[in-house]
């Protein structure tokens, strides 16, 4: 991956975030990649598309997950899109520090985890269904 899933500003930190709407819980799932090469932060929400309502839900579950007040979350880019700029105010030392704590900075990469649920083990087998072949 390349790039990086935040930008730094002086009063805080831009973060580029997937939104996922209408999903079964709200969370944060970890960093994916788009054909671009960009990165973003990978999210979940409950509520619909619909007057902002997976925009407000975007933002109040990216302040619980930063710990930072409600207040200092807004959306600022992409309100209509599922690729969003977030704007996080605050010190951006600290978060940072927040994201790199979530493995949500840096050099980590957790879309294959988050695809698969169990580990995938390179033994020359190939894995079909409930099948195990063993090649020729």
């Amino acid at each position: 991956m390349t790039g990086s899933c935040f930008r730094t500003e002086k009063d805080g930190l831009t973060v580029f975030v997937r939104l996922t709407p209408k999903s079964a819980k709200d969370a944060v799932e970890g960093i994916g990649e788009g054909a671009d090469g960009r990165r973003y932060v990978l999210a979940r929400v409950r509520a619909v598309p619909e007057d902002g309502k997976a925009n407000k839900a975007l933002e109040k579950l990216l302040a619980k997950t930063l710990s930072v007040a409600g207040g200092s979350v807004a959306v600022t880019g992409g309100a209509t899109s599922r690729l969003k700029q977030v704007h996080v105010s605050g010190d951006p030392g600290a978060l940072v520090r927040k994201l790199q704590a979530l493995g949500l900075a840096g050099d980590n990469n957790n879309t294959a985890a988050r695809k698969s649920k169990k580990p995938v083990a390179r033994t020359g087998f190939i894995e079909i269904g409930c099948f195990n072949l063993r090649p020729p």
